[in-house]
């Protein structure tokens, strides 16, 4: 136990990623809220158009995080070359990726739309090429994103859903549940590994020197303009004149929604991420002591035991007072914030007295890694 959160000095910790990752965690509880309450059904509203922009992009941002993590943890035994603490570093991210898998299994039947599961598998991979070059990290990530077009081009995309009800049918087949993490769940192997690679890349890199992170905001907000762009033109020059199938058909393949998960959309979905991330380190760098970063980072820090949080006890809670359906946009995005303003304080006390949340001090217990990889749902040592 200890008297207060410990500073970034002190701990090693790059406080912007924790701030990047409290923010995702914003972005996913609205979204998830949304949905799940069938906000949409509503019809327009300015407070949905908003919260409509989160959608793919804040899980992008987490996984992207996760991969500057995971670059994080070995970074040491990268640069020393040193073999032995390398192989350390990769069975300490094995043994938290299969808790992660696990988890996020047993949690599925009650949040059908879990990514810790992938969460689990995208490591795996990014263990694989844990000392491999930058250059191959951005080459597997194109290739990733790649597969995924060839898989769309072979097999069929809807095969197990029902788009009305979001269930997705044989799930716990072999077959289904390989389809379902490879290739068409809500967060497949093909492409989303390619934002932990990504992440990976990124984490390679110093933000804490200005420069970088100028670069780093300046491609990824250029990767987001060019996405976004040339979403908009394929959309609309190919949808004159076609029939509403044919329309649906043109936005699937070209646009930046993150089902199906097309080339576009991981292009802005990373690019999103790589600007909230230099972002967050910048702020954090500038204004080091701004009180704004003693309530988000420790929410940052506790983001898997809030992110199971949202739907067992958010969820939960509107479900048993029978408010979780047919309720207005107000007092849906209005329980989101609630829920997640209440996350921020307890995980504000939580942290004076204990050094990490309940999940994650339990995949440490369970994981015992022989590296120190602390907070969050992978490292941000420095």
């Amino acid at each position: 136990m200890n008297g207060s959160t410990p500073s970034a000095a002190i701990t090693g910790r790059v406080i912007g990623y924790d701030v990047a990752r409290a923010l995702a965690l914003f972005g996913m509880v609205v979204v998830n809220f949304k949905i799940v309450m069938g906000l949409d059904a509503g019809g327009g509203h300015p407070l949905l158009d908003l919260a409509a922009l989160l959608e793919g992009r804040a899980a992008a941002l987490f996984v992207v995080l996760a991969g500057i993590g995971v670059s994080l943890a070995s970074r040491s035994a990268r640069e020393r070359g040193d073999a032995a603490s390398l192989s350390n570093t990769r069975t300490a991210l094995l043994k938290r990726a299969s808790f992660l898998f696990v988890v996020g299994l047993l949690y599925t039947p009650l949040w059908p739309a879990d990514i810790l599961h992938f969460y689990g598998l995208y490591i795996t991979v990014g263990v694989l090429l844990l000392a491999a070059p930058t250059r191959r990290l951005w080459l597997a990530a194109g290739l990733f994103t790649a597969m995924f077009v060839v898989l769309v081009l072979v097999l069929d995309y809807e095969r197990g859903w029902d788009w009305d009800t979001l269930a997705y049918e044989g799930l716990w087949t072999p077959l289904g549940m390989v389809r379902h993490l490879l290739f068409n769940g809500f967060h497949p192997v093909f492409p989303w590994t390619a934002f932990l690679l990504v992440g990976m890349a990124l984490g390679r890199l110093d933000l804490s020197v200005r420069s970088v992170r100028a670069r780093v905001f300046a491609w990824g907000l250029a990767a987001v303009v060019v996405a976004e762009g040339a979403s908009a033109l394929l959309v609309s020059g190919l949808s004159a004149g076609a029939s509403v199938s044919d329309r649906e058909i043109i936005e699937a393949l070209f646009g930046t929604a993150p089902m199906p998960p097309m080339p576009l959309y991981v292009v802005a979905g990373a690019g999103g991420a790589a600007v909230m991330v230099a972002l967050c380190v910048a702020l954090t760098s500038r204004y080091e002591d701004s009180r704004l970063w003693k309530v988000l980072v420790p929410t940052g820090q506790l983001a898997l035991t809030l992110y199971v949080a949202h739907v067992v006890v958010g969820m939960g809670v509107l479900s048993a007072v029978g408010r979780l359906e047919g309720q207005s946009v107000g007092f849906g995005l209005g329980s989101a914030a609630t829920f997640y303003l209440s996350s921020v304080a307890f995980a504000y006390v939580w942290r004076r007295a204990f050094e990490r949340g309940p999940l994650e001090a339990l995949m440490r217990r369970l994981t015992r890694p022989g590296t120190a990889m602390r907070g969050g749902m992978v490292a941000n040592e420095r």
